[in-house]
């Protein structure tokens, strides 16, 4: 897409025909139809382009995505509506006024900055989607609070600013960046936004690794509906504790650096959430539920008593037998599975190789837990909590 295209969309004519693109059903029969029409065949097929992005971004965004404009990488790279909302919030919570938001992307953190009552302005590089971040401040009625400039991130004057939000470009020729140092702009500039701007908040990779998390940051892992969607660094005034895992809307903290207790299996298997797991919070999770591992080195928890939490998906242990394909085989068809939950953490064994093997049949559901205790291989067979 070039700029020509995002003021094609916008004017009148793409205004119109961006409404009767909404349509779905075969792509070539609606585009055929809107031509005949009389819509110019550029612009119906810059149209149906925004009308499948925008239904890809709808999971992301709500409401909003339906009357804004996107990029093929820019609708991969929104942050989620709840967690930019989060973001904001805390953002204005924290006594920030003037907020610049480097690496803005179509502008979802952006809105969100805006709504929360912050004067920000979002810098873009990319020159096609600072336009469409400009369209969609103003699709979304927030121009009183937000604008977006054109520039390099590291050329942007930073006087006058109470807070920062950074976003560097995770990917490179279609693959994700996993080196903090390969980002755009790079690390050393992400740090130095934030030694001099002290309320500053960093997205970075979920998977970054916690040596690389500077000495007085919060590092956060935002999940959603069982997925980590995010991780974020905090700094100065922002940051109020080393580690937090954010199952929205709950949260767990702590300092990331103890370890939980070890015992004997009890009467019900916990699982912990993604982001629980990537904030090295396990032993907090086990001070809530009043549980232990079931082996130092594999992040499955046990307990006596049934726990209700948001922090770990939790099963009814049924029976414990040590882990072989024939006796599991056996143990399943005695039990009448047919539908069979596979779950693993310290194995080799994978699902798409065992599933087939223990040639399920049978009314009833269940869930095995493949792990081992030391080296010994188990199988715990149990029901969803």
């Amino acid at each position: 897409m070039e700029i020509s295209d995002v003021e094609a969309l916008r004017s009148a004519a793409g205004v119109a025909a961006l409404a009767d693109a909404v349509a779905e059903g075969d792509p070539l029969a609606l585009a055929t139809r809107l031509r005949a029409a009389g819509h110019d065949p550029h612009l119906v097929s810059l149209a149906l382009t925004q009308q499948r992005l925008r239904r890809s971004a709808a999971g992301k965004l709500g409401s909003d995505a339906a009357v804004m404009l996107f990029t093929a990488d820019a609708v991969e790279q929104a942050t989620r509506a709840s967690v930019a909302e989060r973001r904001a919030a805390r953002l204005a919570g924290s006594g920030a006024t003037r907020v610049v938001d480097l690496g803005c992307g179509a502008g979802s953190d952006l809105i969100a900055l805006a709504r929360a009552g912050l004067d920000v302005t979002g810098v873009e590089r990319d020159p096609v989607t600072a336009a469409v971040a400009t369209a969609n401040v103003e699709a979304l009625g927030c121009t009183d609070r937000a604008r977006v400039i054109c520039a390099d991130a590291t050329s942007v004057a930073l006087d006058g600013y109470d807070a920062a939000f950074c976003d560097p470009a995770r990917r490179a020729g279609g693959r994700r960046v996993f080196d903090p140092d390969a980002y755009s702009p790079p690390w050393s500039f992400l740090l130095s936004v934030a030694a001099r701007i002290p309320r500053t908040a960093v997205k970075v990779a979920p998977g970054l690794d916690h040596d690389r998390i500077p000495p007085g940051a919060e590092a956060e892992w935002v999940s959603e509906r069982g997925d980590v969607v995010e991780a974020a660094l905090w700094f100065g005034p922002l940051a109020e504790t080393p580690r937090r895992a954010s199952v929205l809307p709950a949260e767990l903290t702590g300092s990331g650096a103890r370890e939980a207790p070890v015992g004997e299996i009890g009467g019900y298997l916990y699982d912990p959430d993604g982001a629980v797991l990537r904030a090295h919070l396990v032993a907090e999770l086990a001070d809530r539920i009043d549980g232990r591992l079931l082996d130092p080195a594999i992040a499955y928890l046990t307990t006596d008593s049934p726990a209700d939490t948001p922090f770990a998906r939790g099963y009814r242990v049924e029976h414990v037998m040590p882990f072989g394909v024939k006796r599991l085989r056996a143990e399943l068809s005695r039990r009448g599975v047919g539908r069979l939950e596979i779950k693993k953490r310290g194995t080799a064994v994978t699902p798409e190789q065992l599933r087939p093997q223990l040639k399920l049949n049978g009314p009833n559901a269940a869930t095995v837990i493949l792990t081992r205790l030391g080296t010994a291989p188990i199988a715990i067979l149990g029901q969803p909590l």
